[in-house]
């Protein structure tokens, strides 16, 4: 099965121009023919091409099924923006194909990127939604420094990645059917201040493992030990 998307299903029924000509034009689907389209919402349609055209595919939805592969958990992954803007987006791109619900980018103070535009983040989520055959499509926030998003958390768990004497792994701490939230910082950590702060909002200390992971990958290891522990 092949996906396409259109987050506004209900009012246009045509694919955006680039679905249209990787359908038309790629795939050579033509009047009739059936496609699965997605709205990142949880919606799975089963559609009938009406009208081929490689710049505005136009179609009719023929059945529809709701909450596809709903998780029974929500995951929330709150991490400060690599330095290498690519590695941010491949984060992003294996999180989301493996499952995750919610993305913050954080501005911390040890943090060397300091602008991040969400526009291409957003692309490389819905090419990955649409790759991994799923239909929600996560929400990726703004970035924002460190104080003001530990006030905005509101997720039943709360983990911030720390290697310390009193830091427990995050195996041991999920709780089945429940929300998390948890930060992963920068290629310089978390300052001293930061991790008060954390701690002041109740956040507990986890760790991924032994090794000294990058940025990125404590982000999608810590997306994988969520998503396989109770699936």
């Amino acid at each position: 099965m092949l996906l396409f998307f259109q987050p506004n299903i209900s009012q246009n029924y045509f694919l955006d121009i680039e679905d249209s000509r990787h359908c038309v034009k790629v795939l050579r689907k033509t009047i009739k023919d059936i496609i699965y389209i997605v709205d990142g919402t949880g919606g799975l349609y089963e559609c009938e091409i009406t009208n081929a055209n490689d710049k505005k595919c136009e179609f009719k939805v023929i059945s529809e099924q709701k909450n596809y592969q709903q998780r029974n958990s929500y995951l929330h992954i709150a991490i400060a923006p690599t330095k290498n803007a690519e590695r941010l987006e491949w984060f992003i791109e294996k999180c989301v194909e493996i499952g995750i619900d919610e993305i913050s980018l954080i501005l911390t103070k040890h943090s060397e990127r300091k602008h991040q535009k969400i526009d291409r983040l957003e692309k490389i989520a819905i090419s990955a939604m649409k790759q991994s055959l799923k239909a929600y499509l996560p929400k990726i926030n703004n970035l924002v420094p460190f104080s003001e998003f530990l006030k905005t958390v509101n997720q039943e768990q709360k983990f911030l990645a720390h290697l310390t004497d009193d830091s427990k792994p995050l195996i041991r701490l999920l709780k089945p059917q429940s929300s998390y939230c948890i930060l992963i910082g920068p290629e310089g950590d978390f300052s001293n201040e930061e991790i008060l702060l954390a701690r002041q909002e109740k956040f507990e200390w986890i760790t991924l493992g032994n090794a000294r992971l990058r940025t990125e990958t404590a982000g999608i290891v810590a997306c994988t030990i969520s998503n396989n522990l109770f699936t």
